[in-house]
C-alpha cells in the first residue's frame, strides 16, 4: 500500500499562517514557529478588542446622554427611568446621537419624559 503524501495541505496551512502575519516585524512574518504564536496571540487580542470597543462605546454614549440631561436639570438615571415608564424605546446609541447632533430634539424628549 503506498504512503499518503500531504505536501499540498502542509504548504497550504503554512501559507495561511504566513498570510495572517503579513506585515509583522522580524521573524514573525517569515518563520513558521514564530508566525504561529504571533497569529494565535493577535487573534485573541483582536477578539478581546472587539468586545472592549463595544464596552467603551456604551460608556461614551452614557456620558454624552448624562451631559445633555444635566444641562436640562435632570440626571441620566432619572431620564432613563422616565423613558422606560413612558415606553419610549430609544436605545442609548440613538439617544447619544440626538444629544450630540440634535440638542433641540433631545430637549423636547427630556420635557416629554
Amino acid at each position: 500500500m503506498p504512503r499518503v503524501k500531504r505536501g499540498t495541505h502542509h504548504i497550504k496551512r503554512r501559507k495561511n499562517i504566513l498570510r495572517r502575519t503579513k506585515g509583522m516585524m522580524w521573524g514573525r512574518k517569515s518563520k513558521i514557529k514564530l508566525a504561529k504564536t504571533a497569529a494565535v496571540k493577535s487573534g485573541w487580542q483582536a477578539y478581546r478588542g472587539r468586545r472592549l470597543k463595544k464596552r467603551n462605546n456604551r460608556a461614551l454614549q452614557q456620558i454624552r446622554i448624562n451631559a445633555a440631561t444635566r444641562l436640562s436639570g435632570t440626571t441620566y438615571s432619572r431620564f432613563m427611568s422616565d423613558l422606560k415608564k413612558r415606553n419610549i424605546g430609544l436605545d442609548r446609541k440613538v439617544l447619544s446621537e440626538l444629544a450630540m447632533k440634535h440638542p433641540r430634539v433631545f430637549e423636547r424628549l427630556i420635557k416629554v419624559s
